[in-house]
């Protein structure tokens, strides 16, 4: 979380969610959760997965992939001990956030993390999972604390519009499919962003095989788009990126260029793959025409050329422009690239 006392807010988080569902623990917890295909008592045992798989990333440093671990409740367990699971694992989380030097780094999927990251995830599943089991039990008064959804919003969902100062618990519940944003369609798919490529003005926000394929059907991919969004070459680079989900490496696909003062996407960079033999990669990008002029392909192309260089192994990154392309050309100029002829550009990392 971005508040100065990431564990305290996540430990508000979690008394305020136990308050919630201590109050129905005299309900049936076997029926469904709103809008997901488990009841609420599953519900409540992959709320306490979550959080405690999140406490021993965290507290491991674990950083190429999640640890083989698995929570579960035994057969019969009773709502009020389940309710002491989620409140138990919750702690752990907000005790490991406490331990974690702020320098502190582990892996999940939606980018690297450290505790102020891990903080803000198990804050965001508390919120939306305590939603749904009370939704699903009937109770649809209960809502999010507004702080602690604002600094989830802060925190993981800078790609997101806000529905107004006075509203983040709303803007949480459109942002994650659970509600509607006024006058945009409700989100089929999304996705929050635990380390997105921040650049002057833009955020890259990784379009992963989900979005992908929502944008190639003709969705949003879980964005929201200028009236003129998204490109053609948006939808071609997540059909791309489709023909071979299996040889996805995280990082080095399509993002979406994210407008900072709006939170409106204006178009995609990317890469054509992960980096060769040589540690070298391809790079592309597409602006929206309402968006071209206004500096943000340069932002984004550099803040996406320091995200990469700084990667393993990656040493050089490629780029092409057509002789008449005159704007093409001039973005990777002004970020740094070289021309090498017949249309080729190059940058190398410092030192090489």
């Amino acid at each position: 979380m971005t508040g100065e006392d990431p564990a305290g807010g996540l430990a508000a988080a979690v008394s305020a969610t136990v308050r919630g569902l201590r109050a129905v623990t005299h309900l049936d917890w076997s029926v469904p959760a709103a809008g997901l295909e488990w009841s609420c008592r599953e519900t409540a045992v992959h709320l306490a997965g979550d959080l405690t798989g999140f406490a021993a990333q965290l507290a491991g440093r674990v950083t190429g992939s999640y640890l083989p671990l698995a929570v579960g409740a035994a057969p019969g367990t009773p709502p009020g001990a389940l309710v002491d699971l989620v409140g138990a694992s919750g702690l752990l989380l907000a005790a490991a956030v406490r331990a974690a030097r702020p320098d502190d780094r582990a892996w999940h999927p939606a980018g690297s993390a450290g505790p102020g990251g891990f903080a803000a995830m198990g804050t965001a599943e508390l919120l939306l999972h305590t939603h749904d089991v009370l939704h699903g039990l009937g109770v649809t008064r209960w809502r999010g604390e507004d702080p602690a959804a604002a600094l989830v919003l802060d925190r993981l969902f800078p790609h997101v519009p806000r529905s107004g100062p006075d509203a983040p618990w709303e803007t949480l519940l459109a942002a994650t499919g659970r509600a509607a944003f006024p006058g945009l369609p409700r989100r089929r798919t999304w996705r929050w962003y635990g380390d997105p490529v921040v650049g002057t003005g833009v955020v890259l926000c990784e379009i992963s095989p989900s979005l992908a394929r929502d944008l190639a059907d003709g969705g949003t991919g879980g964005f929201a788009w200028t009236a003129d969004g998204p490109p053609e070459g948006t939808r071609a680079a997540a059909a791309l990126l489709l023909r071979d989900p299996g040889a996805h490496r995280p990082g080095w696909g399509p993002y979406a260029i994210v407008r900072a003062r709006d939170r409106r996407a204006v178009g995609w960079i990317g890469f054509h793959g992960a980096p060769d033999a040589d540690g070298r990669a391809e790079t592309g990008y597409e602006l929206v025409p309402s968006a071209r002029g206004c500096g943000h392909a340069t932002e984004a192309l550099r803040a996406l050329a320091r995200w990469a260089l700084a990667q393993p192994g990656a040493h050089e990154l490629c780029a092409t422009a057509d002789a008449e392309d005159g704007p093409s050309r001039a973005v990777l100029r002004r970020a740094g690239f070289e021309h090498r002829g017949a249309g080729r550009y190059v940058l190398r990392a410092a030192g090489r």
